[in-house]
């Protein structure tokens, strides 16, 4: 048999193919080798190893005497480790089966896991897990490569709801927040504050995750622990806020009429935060739980000592009062004469007690809160100067605590009404003197009035974070004091208000505040309200005999009918727990 002659064109096409495939093999081998060695490497070691981000614990919430209002307990959760054994009908079918045991929906689950599988990164796909979840999980997660137990951290409030809306609550990031922290170490599956301290204080409070970085084999199954980073705890924050009478405004407020309202409660020295309680109030433990994220439609946010505004009604007074007794319009022994009614001419003003309190001074129409020397007084001395002296003790401003969503309430009166082009009536000069009309206010704004009667002038900023603290000890932040304003009245106006006030819970009005082993001074009001019950007031401060005034606080019981009756009783137990009074001695 004769060799095949193979034509010489063919041949050269033959080796050029040749050439050029070996050509294209010999650029590959140099690309790989070379140029984009260090990116394969990586690849590679990325298909070997995996890394199990551990959070770390997060600072602390201390109150001042020591009680710790957030911390952190050990916690499971489950991971899933993305291999080259994870196809789409896999991931699908550990989402199908872990879904009802864990209670999150199976497309969540699903969709988690081909982001870690994009990614190449783990993900937790459940944390917080119950002991009993926990055992459960143990030994399912043995039929599932790419599934594993790991312990963390979790968030924790042992006191339940106490100082719910200033601690606030964590929750998963949502796609801004994510933007907003994902250059700061943090995954897209971290937890972060989402209200109060919580979030104000997210970047001090996070600490320095750790890791577990594992050797995985082809199928995602783990192989070995290379090594461990231990994490960092975050920094601690010490607030102001004193245990006892934060719990004692909780729990008046839980108690009242409605458990709808708020008590703040200041050091008038320096402005400190030592009670913020607002009601209806929640468990930041709720939230705690990796599939709790979608509860929050139901949570009370609204921050009634912040952002709700009310007339202040006769707590006003005190700022009408001080007015009188200022400009010199009104002299403390002047009387004037209530028939249960204040007569225009057009209509008659009624005051609070129909059958009305006769002649009345200054000092009984405070004690009594006698609202026809109200309205006359405010008569005589004019809206303006009320107005005047409203804006002087900041009523209209915010208090400048630092927490968002804060109201400043509203001004009322001619000033106010000019700007707007509208006229002004006799009828507003009444409404005012007694502090009912358009006049509105937060109960933070009444807190800070009466702190100001209790040292005599001066507004301090309200703070509730005294420190705070690296775990080795170092100060990061220290709280400085800051005098926003002051209210200079002379001092014979504040031993007349002074007076006036501890009459009120000795003789008046509010004697359901009094306790014979301190000196009490307070006032009452009992606010209108076009929708439903009238809204009930009590501000008042207090101080050991022969000490000056420790605690100033305003209590607000939202359609609580009487300030006296609803809003006095909490004041005083938030005033006894302050200074330690478990009972109101006997006498």
């Amino acid at each position: 048999m004769g060799l095949i002659k193979v034509p010489r064109e063919r041949l050269m096409h033959l080796w050029l193919i040749t050439y050029l495939v070996s050509g294209a093999i010999a650029f590959r081998l140099v690309d790989i080798q070379l140029f984009r060695h260090k990116q394969f490497r990586e690849a590679a070691e990325r298909n070997r190893t995996q890394v199990i981000n551990q959070a770390a614990p997060r600072g602390r919430i201390i109150l001042r005497d020591g009680t710790i209002a957030a911390t952190n307990k050990p916690s499971f959760s489950l991971i899933y480790l993305p291999g080259s054994g994870s196809d789409t009908a896999y991931v699908r079918k550990i989402a199908k089966d872990f879904s009802v045991l864990l209670g999150v929906p199976e497309n969540d689950l699903f969709s988690s896991m081909q982001e870690a599988d994009r990614s190449s990164r783990t993900v937790r796909l459940a944390e917080n897990l119950s002991d009993k979840k926990m055992f459960a999980l143990s030994e399912l997660k043995s039929l599932y490569p790419g599934i594993e137990l790991v312990v963390e951290t979790r968030r924790a409030y042992p006191h339940g709801n106490l100082l719910s809306h200033l601690i606030g609550y964590m929750g998963r990031m949502n796609r801004g927040e994510w933007l907003l922290y994902r250059r700061d170490n943090y995954r897209y599956d971290d937890r972060v504050g989402k209200l109060g301290i919580e979030k104000i204080f997210e970047k001090y409070l996070k600490g320095k995750d750790g890791g577990i970085y594992l050797e995985i084999d082809y199928r995602g199954r783990l192989a070995n622990i290379l090594e461990q980073h231990k994490w960092v705890p975050g920094s601690d924050i010490r607030l102001t806020v004193d245990y006892p009478a934060q719990q004692a405004a909780e729990t008046g407020l839980r108690n009242s009429l409605t458990n709808k309202g708020a008590v703040v409660a200041i050091n008038p020295k320096n402005g400190d935060i030592l009670a913020l309680a607002s009601a209806p109030d929640f468990d930041p433990n709720a939230f705690v739980d990796f599939s709790s994220s979608t509860s929050r439609q139901n949570l009370p946010e609204f921050n009634y000592a912040l952002q709700g505004q009310y007339a202040p009604a006769s707590t006003f007074k005190i700022i009408a009062g001080a007015a009188a007794l200022e400009s010199g319009v009104i002299k403390p022994e002047d009387t004037f004469f209530c028939p249960g009614y204040y007569d225009t001419g057009s209509r008659r003003f009624k005051c609070w007690e129909a059958k009305g309190h006769g002649r009345v001074n200054f000092r009984e129409g405070i004690i009594h809160s006698c609202d026809v020397y109200f309205y006359n007084a405010g008569v005589k001395m004019g809206a303006s100067l009320i107005e005047k002296f409203e804006r002087g003790f900041r009523l209209g401003m915010l208090t400048g605590i630092p927490l968002p969503g804060e109201k400043n309430g509203h001004i009322f009166g001619p000033m106010e009404r000019a700007q707007q082009r509208s006229y002004w009536f006799i009828g507003d000069t009444l409404n005012l003197s007694i502090g009912q009309g358009e006049l509105m206010v937060t109960p933070i704004q009444m807190a800070q009035v009466i702190a100001a009667v209790a040292n005599r002038g001066s507004f301090w900023r309200p703070q509730f974070a005294d420190q705070i603290v690296t775990t080795d000890g170092r100060v990061l932040f220290q709280k400085k004091v800051e005098l926003l304003g002051k209210v200079n009245l002379k001092d014979t106006t504040w031993d007349l208000l002074w007076d006036a006030l501890r009459g009120v819970i000795t003789e008046g009005t509010g004697q359901a505040a009094n306790n014979p082993a301190l000196q009490i001074y307070g006032k009452t009001g009992t606010g209108q309200n076009p929708q439903g019950d009238e809204n009930a007031w009590f501000v008042a401060f207090a101080a050991k005999p022969g000490e000056q005034p420790g605690i100033a606080v305003a209590v607000m019981v939202q359609h609580g009918k009487h300030g006296a009756s609803a809003a006095a009783p909490i004041a005083r137990q938030v005033i006894e727990a302050f200074y330690r009074m478990d009972k109101k001695p006997k006498v």
